[in-house]
């Protein structure tokens, strides 16, 4: 087995310096991130230029089937790799494959049976996503299309996170970005040569994620060093002991699926506000945001997800003082981050805009001048996401899933209904800045107090 193994990085989670070894994680992470985020990208340039506005709105209206999707991927993904992080800085490796077995089992299950739903029903699927009788034709050729590819999206999204684990973060940057070019590459084929519209766009989506999910596959049979596939029992007991490991490992992840969930909540609610107050073109207007929103997630989840393994493996190790840098480090990063973005998407608005949309549209006025108010929103979501990833890494899963519900859903929703009454149009565009900011308060308050009486509780015991 060893000839055929990738030429791995070398990582030690317990000695390496956290700096260094929180970059040699974090630049592939990023890259195959921003690679995967640039494919929506690009798949809404080319179908706003190749079909119109109506063509990204009815794109947007499913687009939350697909978040869901990637949610519970990277809710698998990330418990699994906390668990399985924890497993192996106690040289238990077969805990760690059983549990890595267990995810990929469990979650393919879950997601047949949206995608199974989803096609049986898809109009009163799309009804529930707020698609209109202008939308329903072009929403229903990309939600059936786009159905196949979710499998091994799940695949994919789970993978990323143990591969990492696995010391192979470069192989996981190059899955990312063979599946975006290849779903740049047919995008424009579908759209522009063959003129098959969203449905083309579908297509190779699918196409792409099938075949990263394939590349995945392909590390965990042929590649492998300490994580691979361990053949599960089916006797009830062990049936039992599965259920309960998935749980545990939802339970932990459970926080990065309300984060795609709620960004799903984000685009449903925005879709109906902006329906109600702009029509067809405000949800296309909206829609630009929403293609950009994966850029500011992706970024800041890069920063997540490579501060993730560090955390994990040496909490497990008992080792506090690495856990305590190793936040430090990705706050840093995720505040660093969220400002290139923010200047970014405000200095770079026309330019942006015109990439999806004809300056002759009149969605393109509405997006250019919303552009600027929404970037605000990326400084406090990469510092939200860093910490929610931190106590995940930690186990304290039911503190990142509180952070995720106010700043995705609790605040959001309120936002979306209440700013608008109050500033007119540009309340709809200030709903998302305004949850993360009121969540970031909240987090960074109660880290605060919490450091305080960390510090106040170490000191008595010292002076005993």
């Amino acid at each position: 087995m060893k000839d055929r193994k990738l030429d791995r990085d070398r990582i030690d989670f317990a000695n390496d310096k956290i700096g260094p070894l929180f970059r040699a994680l974090f630049f592939p992470t990023l890259i195959g991130m921003i690679f995967n985020s640039a494919l929506t990208v690009i798949d809404g340039i080319f179908v706003g230029q190749g079909v119109g506005a109506n063509g990204i709105a009815a794109v947007n209206i499913v687009a939350p089937i697909y978040m869901i999707a990637t949610g519970i991927g990277l809710m698998f993904g990330i418990g699994s790799s906390v668990v399985a992080s924890i497993r192996l800085s106690e040289n238990n490796d077969k805990a760690a494959r059983i549990i890595m077995t267990q995810a990929f089992t469990v979650g393919l299950v879950i997601i047949s049976l949206i995608c199974f739903g989803a096609l049986l029903c898809p109009h009163p699927f799309l009804k529930l996503l707020g698609c209109t009788p202008m939308l329903e034709s072009n929403a229903t050729d990309y939600l059936l299309w786009i159905l196949p590819g979710l499998f091994f999206l799940f695949i994919q999204c789970v993978g990323m996170m143990l591969i990492r684990l696995d010391g192979s973060p470069k192989y996981a940057m190059t899955v990312q970005i063979v599946g975006a070019v290849i779903n740049i590459a047919l995008d424009w084929y579908m759209i522009f040569p063959l003129g098959l519209g969203v449905k083309g766009a579908a297509i190779a989506t699918s196409i792409a994620c099938i075949i990263a999910g394939l590349m995945v596959l392909a590390y965990f049979v042929w590649f492998p060093d300490r994580l691979r596939f361990y053949r599960i029992k089916t006797s009830v007991t062990a049936i039992l002991l599965t259920l309960r490991n998935t749980l545990y490992i939802m339970r932990l992840g459970f926080a990065t699926f309300l984060t795609e969930f709620a960004m799903s909540i984000m685009m449903l609610t925005g879709n109906y506000m902006f329906i109600s107050m702009l029509g067809e073109d405000g949800v296309a207007a909206f829609a630009i945001a929403c293609y950009l929103f994966p850029i500011v997630f992706s970024i800041s989840n890069a920063v997540a997800q490579s501060a993730q393994p560090i955390i994990s493996y040496n909490y497990g190790a008992h080792l506090t003082g690495r856990v305590n840098r190793t936040l430090k480090v990705s706050l840093f990063t995720a505040v660093l981050c969220g400002i290139i973005v923010m200047v970014g998407l405000w200095g770079g608005k026309d330019w942006i805009v015109r990439m999806f949309l004809s300056p002759e549209e009149p969605a393109y006025s509405m997006a250019t001048s919303g552009l600027p108010l929404f970037s605000i929103c990326a400084i406090f979501f990469a510092v939200n996401i860093a910490f929610i990833g931190y106590y995940q890494s930690i186990e304290k899963a039911l503190l990142s899933t509180i952070y995720t519900m106010l700043r995705g859903i609790i605040f959001l929703v309120p936002s979306f209904i209440l700013l608008p009454q109050l500033t007119g149009v540009a309340g709809l565009w200030l709903a998302i800045p305004c949850a993360e900011v009121l969540t970031s308060i909240m987090i960074i308050t109660r880290y605060t107090i919490s450091q305080k009486a960390n510090d106040l509780s170490t000191s008595r015991l010292n002076q005993q």
